[in-house]
């Protein structure tokens, strides 16, 4: 049996555009010989359509544009994700689907058992869970068709999350030629090894038949989907792997039962490379599904917005961002030169806007009622400010995305100024700790110097003061990047943090920083999720709240 994986990009909402997808790639894999083919989960509305779902008329269009999409298939079948509605009357409204298409008409539709409401899912608010995954039966085989978490039930992955039979118990009973799984499984670090290693793999070897992932690929608001979809044997071992974070169509024969086919493992993956590809993707489907064509970026001399710039530059093209250096009296000059050199390497525009009047101004007007009180933090940050003021204008005028520079690490502490280097509508770093925005530049830099040397060997400094540097409030970086992914990713207690070797002293204000920044960080843009736990969606804490733990 030959099947065809179509991971495609669809766009939240854009029903026609999704629809078209679906039956242009239909088209060219039935035209490559494929007997089945087989798409992405919630494929014909996008994934995750979150509070779309409440619209009254949401869902009876995604209807429509499915009946259009199953008008479009001939007699080699589909399975399209999509939203069913739930008839029952009883449970939630909608049904996690997969639509079963053949010669023009909806002949079965399998249902999602296992619904997420942890990290970034909230499944539950939305769906109702069916009570065991469908099997269809199709050119002579038995296929079981699951969606996504059915099959991320694998002890390896923690302790079991629900209750009752499982999908893969249930497919295990009925004796399966095949294992369909349609996903929208968004990536971050690390999670490709897992998803091919542990979670494929395991099914396959539980059912003792090949399992086909389809899995989409893109971005969607914070949401990255690297693909990476693939065929797996009944022994578990890769047969074929399609392409990380782009779209790809491809036609895999199936081996007949019993015998092997030849090993397809995809090569290892660079870390650094493969994190560059996922914010270049995830920064591009922002800009490009919400209607922006030009990037901002406040270059700064820093290894941050370089960093930025690049990434901007690799998903808008050179010639659709703008870099703009912001000058104040106390700015170093290799600042400044460092923002030109990585401007011009880049091959972007760069603007010099100095800011040292404004900021005179400011303060100038601020005199009568800071009478009597000492500059302190106030004063710097009025720098910051004003470089945010400017640069929302040029958003404006231009009418450009501007990319914030913040990294996780800076996040985490409030190392970062409201309305100020926050400012702007995405922040493209927010999940990359400090030592790995190092990691990238090195990589970004392991050809021919782009970000300019003197950018990664100086020490960081926000140069809100003379002589600053981020060491003087801050560990050194590889140790703080240590201690806040056992406090906000683990969800270490002080006391445990403590008994891992950091000084208690550094743990408790660390710690104390993380949680009295949380009103910051409910303020700031939209990030692009790259961690297993992301500040966003993913992690809910509350602004205000007294347990220190």
């Amino acid at each position: 049996m030959r099947l065809g994986l179509a991971q495609i990009n669809p766009t939240v909402g854009d029903l026609a555009g999704n629809r078209r997808l679906i039956l242009e790639a239909y088209a060219a894999l039935v035209a490559r010989g494929a007997e089945l083919v087989v798409f992405p989960e919630l494929a014909a509305c996008g994934y995750p359509p979150r509070d779309l779902l409440f619209r009254r008329g949401f869902v009876p269009d995604v209807a429509a544009s499915l009946t259009e999409i199953a008008a479009g298939i001939g007699d080699v079948p589909a399975l399209v994700g999509t939203v069913e509605p739930n008839a029952t009357g009883a449970g939630r409204p909608y049904f996690n689907a997969a639509a079963f298409c053949r010669n023009g008409r909806i002949e079965a539709m399998a249902r999602k058992c296992l619904l997420p409401t942890y990290d970034v899912f909230d499944e539950d608010r939305y769906f109702e869970a069916a009570p065991r995954p469908l099997v269809i039966t199709h050119a002579g085989r038995r296929i079981g068709v699951t969606l996504c978490e059915d099959i991320w039930t694998t002890p390896e992955l923690g302790p079991r999350r629900y209750p009752g039979p499982l999908p893969l118990e249930h497919l295990a009973a009925e004796r399966c030629d095949l294992m369909v799984n349609l996903s929208a499984s968004p990536w971050c670090v690390g999670k490709e090894d897992v998803r091919r290693r542990i979670v494929v793999a395991d099914a396959a070897r539980r059912l003792g038949c090949p399992v086909a992932y389809v899995n989409a690929v893109g971005g969607n608001d914070e949401l990255i989907f690297d693909g990476r979809s693939l065929l797996a044997d009944a022994a578990g071992r890769t047969l074929a792997s399609l392409a990380a974070f782009r779209e790809d169509l491809r036609v895999v024969t199936l081996p007949p039962p019993g015998l092997s086919a030849p090993e397809e493992a995809p090569p290892p993956a660079e870390a650094a490379a493969d994190l560059f590809a996922a914010l270049v993707l995830g920064l591009r489907d922002y800009a490009q599904k919400s209607g922006f064509r030009r990037a901002l970026v406040a270059l700064s001399g820093g290894i941050d917005s370089a960093v930025v710039g690049v990434i901007a530059a690799a998903a808008f093209g050179p010639d659709q961002v703008i870099g703009v250096s912001l000058p104040s009296a106390i700015s170093s000059a290799h600042s400044r030169t460092d923002a030109q050199e990585l401007a011009a390497n880049l091959g972007i525009r760069c603007e010099t806007i100095p800011i040292a009047g404004i900021v005179t101004g400011a303060e100038a007007a601020l005199a009568p009622v800071f009478a009597g009180r000492a500059p302190d933090v106030t004063e710097e940050n009025l720098q910051a400010r004003t470089r945010g003021l400017l640069m929302m204008a040029l958003s404006n005028k231009f009418g450009a995305l501007l990319l914030t520079t913040g990294n996780k690490s800076e996040m985490a502490v409030g190392y970062c100024t409201l309305y100020g280097d926050m400012c702007g509508g995405l922040a493209v770093i927010s999940d990359v700790y400090k030592t790995q925005v190092y990691a990238l530049a090195r990589w970004i830099n392991r050809e021919r110097e782009i970000i300019p040397r003197s950018t990664i060997e100086k020490p960081p400094s926000a140069e809100l003061r003379p002589g600053q540097t981020d060491q003087d409030s801050l560990p050194p970086y590889d140790t703080l990047d240590a201690l806040l992914a056992g406090y906000v990713e683990e969800g270490l207690s002080r006391r445990e943090l403590v008994d891992r070797g950091f000084p208690e002293a550094m743990v408790r204000d660390v710690a104390r920083k993380v949680d009295a920044s949380e009103y910051k960080r409910k303020q700031a843009a939209p990030g692009l999720k790259v961690t297993p736990l992301a500040f966003g969606v993913g992690r809910r804490i509350p602004i205000v709240h007294r347990y220190a733990g």
